[in-house]
């Protein structure tokens, strides 16, 4: 079944739609990440021009990780302090990835910038994942505590200005390194249409050792709202957010949601992180061989903003 959508310009079959929806609302309840990684590339793979698959998928973000935090909520999963810390930080580099994002787009670079920076990005922390899964995997059948941190001992970060305790996490660190993290995300966020956890979820766990248990709580109640500022953003600047597309994207995630959050709170820490480190090399792996792979049609005709 075929629905117009009149921001995309294009026609788009419904269920397809719905099933993505569904399949990232699953993968953000369950790795407590926002989903935009897997779920922009997959509306770009079907058509839906770069500017709005980009725009468009905060508000699915949103609506998955609205389910997905009230679950770990209920089970006391969420640090809500840490969480406000870096929704702080994730505001302000949304703002600036949304201005960068225009830029690019003025200039008919987005698409090239997109394809590139999600390779480059996706490509290293998936391959960092991966690695530092095996090895915890391998520290645990021979005995080893894995990530637990020694006693006594602090990295140069922790030691910055502006210190805070985490009681829930466990922590007591400057809020320097978190709010320049999240910045950094939600920049990134804003021009690649993501919400960061699939950055935020092992940056808290292998810089910061917060428990996986707490992170994928905290990092889906800062996407919540840093995907809201993303969209309200982009559909004010450059009206590209389209709503037709987000209701169906929205509907299948809240579903998915719910069933992803019940699978993750029963999944070892090493496997958690192993799954979502094999994930995100996919995405990446797809998009590169996009870049490799000559075009169908050598040229295309399409009209371009005039730059007043």
């Amino acid at each position: 079944m075929e629905i117009y959508l009149p921001i995309a310009e294009m026609p788009i079959d419904m269920f397809l739609i719905l099933g993505m929806g569904m399949t990232v609302g699953f993968i953000s309840g369950m790795f407590g990440i926002g989903g935009g990684f897997l779920l922009t590339p997959l509306l770009i793979f079907v058509g839906i021009p770069a500017a709005v698959a980009v725009a468009t998928q905060g508000p699915q973000i949103a609506a998955s990780s609205v389910t997905g935090s009230i679950a770990y909520w209920r089970r006391k999963g969420i640090d809500f302090k840490l969480a406000f810390v870096l929704l702080a930080g994730g505001l302000v580099g949304t703002g600036l990835g949304v201005l960068f994002f225009n830029q690019m787009r003025k200039i008919g670079q987005l698409e090239t910038v997109i394809a590139i920076a999600y390779v480059l990005l996706l490509g290293i922390v998936g391959l960092l994942v991966s690695l530092e899964s095996v090895k915890a995997l391998l520290a645990s059948r021979k005995g080893g505590k894995g990530m637990r941190r020694q006693a006594g001992r602090h990295h140069w970060y922790e030691g910055l200005p502006w210190k805070m305790r985490f009681h829930r996490s466990g922590l007591y660190v400057s809020l320097i390194p978190l709010i320049v993290l999240s910045a950094l995300i939600g920049f990134a966020g804003a021009v690649l249409g993501i919400g960061g956890g699939f950055i935020l979820v092992p940056a808290l766990i292998y810089i910061f050792r917060v428990p996986p248990q707490i992170v994928v709580g905290t990092s889906l109640f800062q996407i919540l709202f840093t995907m809201i500022a993303a969209t309200i953003f982009h559909a004010a600047t450059n009206q590209s957010v389209d709503l037709f597309l987000a209701l169906l994207l929205m509907v299948g995630g809240v579903f998915g949601a719910q069933f992803g959050a019940r699978a993750g709170a029963n999944l070892r820490g090493e496997y958690f992180r192993l799954l979502l480190g094999a994930l995100i090399l996919i995405v990446a792996a797809r998009f590169a061989a996009d870049l490799v792979t000559p075009p169908r049609e050598m040229f295309s005709v399409t009209p371009t903003e005039t730059v007043r």
